[in-house]
């Protein structure tokens, strides 16, 4: 039975801080595990080296990534007339609302967009290109222009969506990395196990890991999961409503999660700790579709949405983690799902109770940003103080960043 909760208000004012513009990193450290590492442990704050991170977990810990890869999602159609018209790709459309099943389209596909210099756009865009010595040209609708919907088709046909993004597009840095993309950003930009295209941001706190630093976990028996959760262009969106976020639109992101992933969660001996924010919404999202199953309002696994304010509204459930999961992995068999597709749009601020993280891998963030919101959810107040010692401490932050592991008292 679900329980109405009347919902507090979040001033975000109160999670604003100073950054300075100096502060914000523009590009990556080589190597990719020598970031620096703030360890906030119960109240504690200790200063380490991301290549230390082994030594900081205990066995059974049960790490969990986001495998999403960053696509070049930014693509650009010149008219004849010199103007250049930019078409950033979001959300997919047909054939189908899989990001998979588009980027794997030949012929044709639509995608709601972002669109820069819309008002110069008359009629049909094309751009030619070349794979593997063989031209082609793409051509782009205006499909539906007040939801920004782009219909792209071309020719010759054998060519995938994928193939001809990866041939014609680049990737999407963020806003506030103030210079032109670079070679770097092909390599540096994507995790070292980055495998599931469909992202137009990185799940950047997963960008510090090595093979040599995954060995080590694996070495000290520290679990590898992997989830996938395509991280959208509304992570980097300010939240508006400053006397009270809970009215922030909250984006929703796609997510695919195995039914093999879920029954790891299951059988966890140690802490399950995700790699990002990305991760932490997806395993959050993961109980409270248990909690639907639960309550016999099981969804579609594979097309399910969860909006933001379902576990506010269902704050009083008393469903375990594990009652959770194991209700979930009956549905998804019953359902014959192997693996669980649908949108999150979960919204996790002060006052959310956690029901499966108890830890946190992140990169420091925006001031009065959902992310923020998400961490002072995880430690609390001392949100403030875990800022204030990277900044005095001369840390890089953003995507390009240096990192955090957060593991508060609760995961004691």
């Amino acid at each position: 039975m679900s329980t109405h909760t009347t919902l507090p208000k979040i001033n975000l004012k109160d999670y604003n801080y100073d950054l300075p513009e100096e502060r914000i990193a523009q590009s990556p450290v080589t190597p990719r595990d020598h970031a620096r590492l703030l360890f906030y442990r119960a109240g504690d704050i200790q200063h380490h080296f991301f290549y230390e991170l082994p030594q900081l977990l205990q066995a059974g810990d049960e790490l969990v990534f986001n495998n999403t890869k960053v696509i070049p999602a930014r693509l650009y159609f010149q008219k004849s007339t010199g103007a250049v018209i930019e078409v950033l790709l979001l959300h997919p459309v047909s054939p189908g609302k899989l990001v998979a099943v588009n980027m794997a389209a030949q012929e044709t596909c639509s995608w709601q967009c972002i669109i820069g210099n819309k008002k110069r756009w008359k009629g049909f865009l094309s751009r030619h290109f070349t794979i593997n010595g063989e031209e082609g040209v793409i051509f782009a609708d205006l499909e539906d222009a007040e939801n920004n919907i782009v219909r792209f088709h071309w020719s010759p046909v054998s060519f995938t969506f994928s193939e001809i993004v990866q041939a014609l597009g680049k990737l999407p840095l963020p806003p506030y990395i103030k210079r032109e993309y670079d070679d770097i950003d092909k390599e540096r930009y994507q995790t070292v196990y980055a495998r599931s295209e469909g992202a137009v941001a990185a799940p950047t706190a997963g960008l510090h890991f090595t093979e040599e630093t995954l060995h080590e976990l694996a070495q000290k028996k520290v679990g590898y999961n992997e989830v996938t959760l395509h991280v959208g262009a509304g992570t980097f969106q300010p939240v508006k409503h400053t006397e009270d976020a809970l009215e922030h639109p909250m984006h929703e992101e796609q997510m695919v999660v195995a039914q093999g992933t879920v029954e790891r969660l299951l059988q966890a001996k140690g802490r399950i700790i995700p790699v990002g924010t990305t991760s932490m919404r997806t395993l959050e999202t993961l109980y409270w579709l248990g909690v639907q199953c639960y309550e016999g309002e099981a969804p579609n696994l594979n097309g399910f949405y969860l909006d933001k304010l379902f576990a506010y509204r269902h704050a009083k459930s008393n469903l375990s983690a594990q009652e959770a999961l194991e209700t979930l992995l009956e549905t998804m068999q019953k359902q014959g799902v192997q693996q669980l597709v649908g949108d999150t749009q979960i919204y996790i601020v002060p006052g959310y109770r956690f029901r499966l993280c108890r830890g946190l891998i992140t990169n420091f963030h925006m001031p009065q940003t959902t992310l923020i919101l998400l961490v002072a959810a995880f430690i609390g107040d001392d949100w403030r103080r875990v800022y204030e010692a990277a900044l005095h401490k001369g840390y890089r932050f953003l995507s390009y960043g240096d990192s955090s592991l957060l593991l508060p008292a609760f995961s004691e």
